[in-house]
């Protein structure tokens, strides 16, 4: 594990919401895409934010209305990131410590992946299992 990157484990390509997005058509997204949140991106890649079922349940727990509700009205601002070089043994610890179930991974200010923990996890185990065809 302490030779795995972030380039190494990271999804991509990464599915994000623009900043006008629906509220509605992120859980769409969300449902359909079997993740629980994404980058909230600028037509360029620029990360601005990121949404998680946990800001649309609590959006939908004030009273807003998914279908009249922005992506950039409930996202959250303070988006931790890594680049692509940084050790898979440096962004646990962050995830630990701020309770992250994804970290984006930008490159030149602008988005090229995403590292969650199951994809730290799937990185991590040999498979004990085959299936012949």
């Amino acid at each position: 594990m302490k030779n795995l990157k972030a380039s190494d484990v990271m999804t991509r390509p990464v599915v994000s919401a623009r900043p006008k997005a629906s509220a509605r058509d992120v859980v769409l997204q969300l449902t359909t895409g079997l993740y629980s949140g994404m980058p909230v991106t600028e037509g360029d890649g620029k990360i601005v934010g990121i949404i998680t079922e946990l800001d649309l349940l609590s959006a939908v727990a004030d009273g807003k209305e998914l279908a009249k509700t922005t992506a950039e009205d409930i996202m959250s601002r303070d988006v931790v990131t890594v680049n692509p070089g940084t050790p898979v043994t440096e962004i646990i610890p962050i995830m630990q410590a701020r309770n992250l179930i994804r970290v984006p991974v930008v490159k030149g200010g602008k988005l090229v992946g995403i590292v969650s923990r199951s994809d730290i996890l799937r990185a991590l185990i040999e498979p004990e299992f085959v299936t012949y065809m």
